[in-house]
């Protein structure tokens, strides 16, 4: 039942972070694309906007392909957890912790299950257990 759970965590994150890869890269789901999300980027200090809208948009969307799949996991917890690091210190800390002040409560709970569970690792229900076991 373990790898059932790893499994749930690594879809339902992976999936969401493929979302929000592909938002910022190609206006997928809502999104805005790398030129409005880095326009957005820019008056925070995030620069320059563009190329670091499609650095981030890439580490969401190949942190989640390979988080979902369980492949490479440490590699995939890392590209999420960088994600969520920026995202804390240049858009949430300023907020404090709880989300309805848009702090940083759900980028930091995203961030200790990619941790978490690249140090359980992905459970046997992943492509790390079928090409590395």
């Amino acid at each position: 039942m373990v790898s059932v759970g790893l499994l749930l965590m690594r879809l339902v994150i992976g999936i969401a972070f493929i979302g929000h890869g592909s938002q910022k890269l190609f206006g997928w789901f809502g999104g805005y694309g790398p030129k409005g999300t880095g326009g957005w980027m820019e008056p925070i200090g995030i620069k320059p906007g563009v190329l670091m809208a499609v650095m981030a948009g890439l580490m969401e969307l190949v942190g989640g392909l390979l988080f979902a799949a369980g492949l490479l996991t440490p590699v995939a917890a890392v590209l999420i957890a960088a994600a969520m690091l920026g995202a804390i210190v240049k858009v949430h800390a300023p907020n404090g912790f709880w989300s309805t002040a848009n702090g940083i409560e759900f980028p930091l709970t995203l961030l200790a299950v990619a941790v978490g569970v690249a140090l359980a690792g992905p459970g046997s229900i992943s492509l790390d257990a079928l090409l590395f076991n």
